[in-house]
């Protein structure tokens, strides 16, 4: 691995970390508070590590960013670091982060996610392995997206998203996102689960968790994809984004 490209006008507060083969374009801002992992790229006038926009924040705590390997963060993107003492706001490696979107203190983004153009993450949110946000989404604070789900641009979601789902609009699960498990290499019969755990979870409606207790409880599912769905049902502190009537969990 080759070492880091720092380029004129950028800013490298002291303590901030870098790995190797980093690229930090011109007038981008890595606070003291930065870990970076090897190759990360930052594109112009992004800013990482800045203190949370918590009224409550002390700047003395010592919290931070860590930002994982291959990850791509474009112009003018925001990754506030975390609010409690030792805490990281993280970013998983092998991300894309498009122009001026936002990840507030405390948020949790996993690996291979991508995260269009100004969307905004209010704090302490989790989004899982393989997400997609649209453009313009905005995603409420504590809220929670399952890994391969698909948020529509414009998107407001304050409920949780369940894995594999695409949601859009006002906190509306429109279906699976099937073409995404597809691509994953998905073999039929875990498709076959995941359709079935949501027909029986999120189209059905009525008490998600219950239904989700119930359907792990049978033991019908061997897939680990199908009870990781039914897990984050049962899980989290928020409400969940529903289905609609005419939701499917086909293409």
């Amino acid at each position: 691995m080759t070492a880091s490209s720092i380029h004129p006008a950028a800013l490298i507060e002291d303590g901030a970390r870098l790995g190797q083969g980093c690229v930090i374009h011109a007038h981008a801002l890595i606070g003291r508070h930065c870990h970076l992992e090897d190759g990360v790229v930052v594109h112009p006038y992004a800013v990482l590590g800045g203190d949370p926009q918590d009224l409550g924040f002390k700047p003395e705590t010592p919290s931070g960013v860590h930002i994982g390997a291959r990850t791509v963060i474009r112009e003018h993107v925001t990754v506030n670091r975390a609010t409690k003492s030792g805490e990281m706001t993280q970013v998983g490696a092998d991300c894309f982060l498009m122009t001026a979107c936002h990840v507030a203190h405390d948020c949790r983004i996993g690996e291979r996610v991508v995260i269009a153009n100004a969307v905004l993450l209010g704090g302490h949110v989790h989004v899982g392995d393989r997400v997609f946000l649209g453009g313009g989404a905005v995603i409420h604070q504590f809220a929670r997206v399952g890994e391969s789900a698909m948020i529509g641009g414009g998107a407001r979601i304050s409920s949780d998203v369940a894995p594999f789902c695409m949601a859009a609009e006002r906190n509306t699960v429109y279906g699976l996102n099937v073409v995404g498990l597809k691509r994953r290499g998905f073999k039929r019969e875990v498709l076959s689960e995941i359709k079935q755990a949501f027909r029986e979870t999120l189209a059905r409606g009525g008490n998600l968790r219950a239904h989700a207790a119930e359907e792990i409880s049978s033991g019908r599912y061997a897939s680990a994809e199908a009870r990781a769905f039914l897990e984050f049902l049962i899980a989290g502190r928020r409400t969940f984004a529903r289905a609609r009537q005419d939701a499917t969990s086909d293409e």
